[in-house]
């Protein structure tokens, strides 16, 4: 993704557009905002094929700082401790934590970026509150992922992330301790599910630990996607492996037989190799994160994201 010279100019608060499921879904589809994420879905699932958490891969000061502001996120739940009255869906003191990660969110991102950059926070700060869950709500889903990973996206346009040389760090280091900050949000206040298909959907919560998970498996000569049906795998290889990590969280918070409480993964298990477990998990992704309007319906536009007609063909477009 090339980047995007910075002018105060270039920057806008960002909107949704996706309100009319008939009209805006086969837009969004079509559209240069939808061929930059998933360009930039595809080539963070290429950077880290084959590689395992633990490898050594090049941390820039960006990633870095990143990697800090997100520390600094998880930090302050123990600022918002729940609520101990009884509450039926999900616990009302994630509205507060929300609420301060809003007020502050100029802050942090002053702290992130250098200067010249600062003129980009109006944009790229909806992205990063909105990756943590819904305050009102309160609930998370692949929608909020999406919205984080579209964070990502900005910061590598503005050229404060630079691609390819930081996307495995963006996944392996970035993506990875995200996924444990919303782990802890989603089990410390009881987050709903958002847009859960129930046990027909893939996952109450994320999706992409499962693409970017199957790409860092491709061509493991010992584990098989069948492999985490056996407890002793999941948990030996849940530090070093997304998808394993994500089966392993399930456990966790599930009880029962798992092909009973997650058919959808049950039955992916069964897929001899990993390569097709990948192509599977990215058409997967289109059709039921990047074609759902309940899922995109929230999804914000703005010069780095735009609603306009993309420039390239789908999926590979390089922005200008």
């Amino acid at each position: 993704m090339a980047n995007q010279e910075s002018t105060q100019n270039d920057f806008i608060v960002p909107i949704k557009h996706i309100k009319d499921e008939s009209k805006d879904l086969p837009f969004f589809q079509t559209s240069e905002a939808y061929a930059r994420i998933m360009s930039y879905i595809l080539a963070l699932n290429n950077a880290v094929l084959n590689r395992k958490v633990s490898d050594p891969i090049p941390e820039s000061e960006a990633i870095k700082k990143i990697l800090a502001l997100l520390d600094t996120l998880d930090s302050w739940i123990a600022l918002v401790p729940p609520k101990a009255d009884p509450q039926r869906f999900g616990n009302l003191a994630f509205r507060d934590y929300i609420r301060m990660i809003e007020e502050k969110a100029t802050t942090i991102l002053e702290d992130l970026l250098p200067t010249n950059l600062h003129p980009a926070i109006q944009e790229i700060s909806p992205y990063l509150t909105q990756g943590l869950g819904h305050g009102i709500r309160i609930d998370y889903g692949s929608g909020h992922e999406l919205s984080f990973v579209a964070w990502l996206a900005c910061l590598e346009i503005i050229g404060f992330v630079k691609g390819p040389i930081d996307h495995p760090a963006v996944v392996l280091r970035v993506f990875v301790r995200y996924l444990e900050l919303v782990r802890k949000l989603q089990k410390t206040y009881q987050l709903e599910p958002a847009g859960s298909h129930g046990v027909w959907g893939l996952d109450d919560y994320q999706f992409l630990p499962y693409l970017w998970g199957s790409a860092q498996l491709r061509d493991h000569p010992r584990l098989k996607p069948i492999s985490i049906m056996q407890a002793q795998y999941f948990e030996d290889f849940a530090p070093d492996y997304m998808y394993f990590r994500a089966i392993q969280s399930i456990h966790e918070t599930k009880r029962g037989p798992f092909h009973e409480h997650s058919p959808v993964l049950f039955e992916i298990s069964g897929v001899p190799h990993w390569t097709k477990v990948n192509s599977g998990m990215i058409k997967m992704y289109k059709a039921e994160v990047l074609n759902k309007f309940p899922v995109v319906q929230h999804l914000l536009f703005g010069s780095l994201l735009p609603w306009r007609p993309a420039d390239s063909p789908e999926d590979f477009a390089v922005p200008s």
